[in-house]
């Protein structure tokens, strides 16, 4: 057993001894802020009270009210009350304090959670860093918007400020150096990431970050009319009212499990692509005079005029990004013939919620065109529209941040092309006849190779080529956090430039790395001159 003590109290942790990282301390289910139960419910995320004697720290908090993503017959599991984080160091009493890394899962801002199950340490804390994973309020419960004093949106977001505070506070009780943090995300934590680039709450709480497959600048990563998604919501469970003190009770009343898991399209094209997307997300948050507010105006502008002055960078993609929209939510027979009967379903949302109907068909022309020829989307070239999703989802928005950013900050830009027996996802979503016998990269799959993901049961064989690719990984991403260089110390035979708008410079990350200049240039150069010519005001450079 092992004890420090924090703001609040004293915690008892424990001594954990593993083959891949070592010794090391855990600290888990920490609370860094009170519950958010009751009149709580929708508001800011309020300061933990100070707890007497020892509080114990050996097992895991509860995760966010959920239904599973890869366990769905189990049904869901978690509770509301889930503001915990767990804190995982090498030594309590370095002679130097040691670099700290924040993680923020993803999700979709629906499900997730920092437990070791999905987020362990083991790959990342043999190299002598100081490991933070938490929870936060998902889905209605820290993302529903209805503009008003009572439910102002970004609660979730706010959970996230709250524990980096708590970080920043007391991460040197456990050995780690609070002017030299680094926060990182995947997919809807990347989104995260992103937004704290620009957050006024959140300057000066972060050194570095890493921001992997997810950006504010990703057709999901803006939401749209949160209000009425607000009002579709309360429709849906009975309540008809627009009235703002109605509506903020009859939210209040509503049993959790009521306000998760429910499809909201509240326009013609959301109806009809069923395809994965965030329902309640970050929004622009409004002034009542004496709230905090995380975000507000507009994001695109914010990143024209810098991120936060002095942050260095990692960011990147994956090969196959758009894989992960061939997933059960709808049928491949159904998309093939929903993309060969409108033309707007080639067209980005962003266009679509700016651009009139004519530009909308002329758009989806272009695409359908460029990715499809004269040709009819079958099951036999789906693969195209793979290309489609990974280009307009997750790579072209990645290269418009990394662009930006590059202009006032230092981006190291990456493109990850690793296979192995760890690339998971394909099997997550019973896709194996699709893409037969070659191993993708689809989106997520990087992250097996950051953490040991115990709750898919994927075998860790230190022989394997796999553990090649999580050894240049994580050192990549810790020498990051420690010296803001990736390649600054290791066995790394080339050095990682960093990216500028012009030579576009990256790292492609497999078993053997290797540097370039503009990956994916064709497609890349066909999308900048669809939204220079249609949504100009949309590019943050």
């Amino acid at each position: 057993m092992v004890q420090v003590r924090v703001k609040e109290g004293l915690l008892e942790g424990e001594l954990t001894e593993d083959e891949i990282g070592g010794k090391f301390y855990s600290f888990r289910g920490i609370p860094y802020a009170e519950p958010p139960l009751g009149d709580l419910r929708f508001k800011p995320p309020q300061p933990k009270k100070a707890w007497d004697g020892v509080r114990d720290a050996k097992e895991f908090g509860s995760v966010y009210y959920q239904i599973n993503f890869h366990e769905l017959d189990a049904g869901p599991s978690g509770s509301e009350d889930c503001l915990f984080l767990n804190v995982y160091t090498p030594d309590i009493k370095p002679e130097r304090a040691l670099p700290v890394m924040f993680y923020i899962h993803g999700g979709g801002l629906v499900g997730g959670s920092g437990n070791d199950d999905m987020y362990g340490p083991e790959f990342l804390i043999r190299h002598g860093i100081v490991f933070v994973t938490f929870n936060y309020r998902l889905s209605a419960l820290g993302f529903l918007c209805l503009d008003t004093e009572d439910i102002p949106g970004n609660a979730g977001m706010k959970d996230q400020v709250a524990a980096l505070r708590w970080v920043k506070e007391n991460i040197s009780s456990f050995g780690g150096d609070p002017e030299n943090i680094t926060i990182f995300g995947h997919s809807a934590g990347g989104l995260s990431v992103s937004y704290h680039l620009i957050s006024p709450m959140t300057k000066g709480l972060f050194k570095r970050a890493i921001v992997k497959s997810g950006s504010f600048t990703c057709p999901w990563g803006q939401t749209f009319e949160p209000r009425e998604r607000g009002l579709a919501l309360a429709r849906k469970l009975g309540c008809y009212s627009e009235d703002d003190k109605e509506l903020y009770e009859f939210f209040k009343r509503q049993p959790i499990e009521k306000l998760n898991g429910m499809q909201l399209p509240i326009t013609f094209s959301e109806k009809g692509n069923k395809a994965y997307d965030i329902i309640f997300g970050v929004v622009d948050e409004k002034d009542f005079g004496n709230n905090e507010r995380f975000i507000f105006g507009d994001v695109i502008e914010k990143l024209r005029n810098g991120i936060h002055e002095g942050v260095e960078l990692v960011m990147g993609y994956t090969e196959d990004e758009g894989l992960i929209y061939m997933r059960n939510a709808i049928s491949m027979e159904e998309m093939c013939e929903y993309s060969n009967e409108f033309l707007q379903f080639f067209v980005p949302k962003s266009i679509a919620h700016n651009c009139t109907l004519t530009q909308q068909f002329e758009v989806g022309r272009k695409v359908k065109q460029f990715y499809f020829k004269d040709e009819v989307v079958t099951m036999d070239n789906l693969k195209e529209l793979v290309n489609y999703f990974s280009l307009t989802m997750f790579t072209y928005p990645m290269f418009q941040l990394a662009r930006s950013c590059s202009l006032k900050n230092k981006v190291y830009f990456y493109k990850f092309t690793g296979k192995s027996e760890r690339n998971f996802m394909v099997r997550i979503l019973h896709l194996e006849d699709f893409v037969g016998e070659k191993i993708p990269v689809c989106h997520a799959d990087e992250i097996n190779y950051i953490f040991p993901m115990k709750k898919v049961n994927l075998k860790i064989n230190k022989n394997a080529k796999s553990f090649k690719i999580i050894d240049h990984f994580t050192k990549l991403l810790t020498n990051f956090a420690k010296y803001g260089n990736p390649t600054q110390e290791g066995n790394f035979l080339l050095k990682w430039t960093p990216y500028n708008i012009n030579e576009q410079a990256y790292l492609e990350i497999n078993e053997n790395l290797t540097t370039g200049f503009k990956p994916d240039k064709i497609e890349i150069d066909f999308w900048e001159n669809i939204f220079k010519e249609y949504l100009p005001q949309s590019i943050p450079y």
